[in-house]
């Protein structure tokens, strides 16, 4: 067994029984970005089809990239999370349904290419988690070898006529019974969700990959993390694009 697939294995193994840990054995850690990535690959091939991706354009060293697990795509107002207290941590976001493949090559594709190929935005909200006792102290190889702090995707509505309605920016709110409440300013971190999709096309090209019909993309927080209650009806608006709700319950 290489060492990627005895870190991915040891990964998978916390995601399929719920718990976390401390930092993989120093064999085990990867140490850059392209070690991290392969980490992640072995790691689909463990947690089944790949529904789908999280990404953001890359600030310096920083990559954000990962993969999103069928398993863990929701499309219903329930979804289970492994929570650390009474809250989960969840991001506001727009992500965009492919309608076809990209087609594998080595010229890198433009953004109308890829445009052209989403069927759908879906307001979403990204359910956020580890698998690590102390994700603080995690550096960032480690923490996108575990998929970029990911636990899951709740899709929510579809957003009518996105290409024509400005998505850039919008007031984000979050009720729930008991009387809580939040509200933010939103903004996208990356100046347009559109913009990490782009970057996104061309780094799993450049790897012999590609966005397939059926994956959905997710591309950044407008709100940033934010702690919500468990098992408590929430109502999440997106400004006058749509609202969802859903019921985020602790998994035991």
């Amino acid at each position: 067994m290489t060492i990627d697939d005895a870190a991915a294995t040891e990964l998978a193994r916390r995601r399929r029984e719920g718990r976390r840990g401390p930092r993989l054995d120093p064999p085990l850690r990867p140490i850059t970005v392209s070690e991290a990535v392969a980490v992640q690959h072995r790691l689909a091939a463990r947690l089944g089809t790949i529904g789908g991706w999280k990404c953001s354009l890359p600030n310096g060293d920083r990559i954000t990239v990962a993969p999103l697990f069928s398993s863990t795509i929701h499309r219903r107002a329930h979804a289970m999370v492994h929570a650390r207290g009474a809250n989960a941590q969840i991001e506001p976001e727009i992500a965009f349904v492919m309608a076809h493949d990209l087609a594998p090559r080595s010229k890198p594709y433009d953004e109308a290419e890829v445009v052209a190929a989403i069927g759908e935005a879906h307001l979403v909200l990204e359910l956020l988690g580890n698998r690590y006792d102390d994700p603080a102290s995690i550096p960032l190889p480690e923490m996108l070898a575990d998929c970029a702090n990911n636990e899951g995707l709740v899709v929510g509505p579809v957003v009518e006529g996105w290409r024509d309605r400005s998505v850039e920016a919008f007031p984000v709110s979050i009720t729930g019974i008991g009387g809580f409440h939040v509200e933010r300013a939103g903004r996208h971190p990356d100046g347009h969700p559109l913009r990490p999709l782009g970057w996104l096309a061309n780094f799993l090209r450049e790897r012999g990959e590609r966005l397939r019909a059926g994956q959905i993309v997710t591309t950044g927080s407008f709100a940033g993390a934010l702690d919500v209650p468990l098992a408590t009806p929430l109502t999440v608006t997106f400004g006058d694009l749509g609202r969802m709700q859903v019921t985020l319950d602790p998994a035991h």
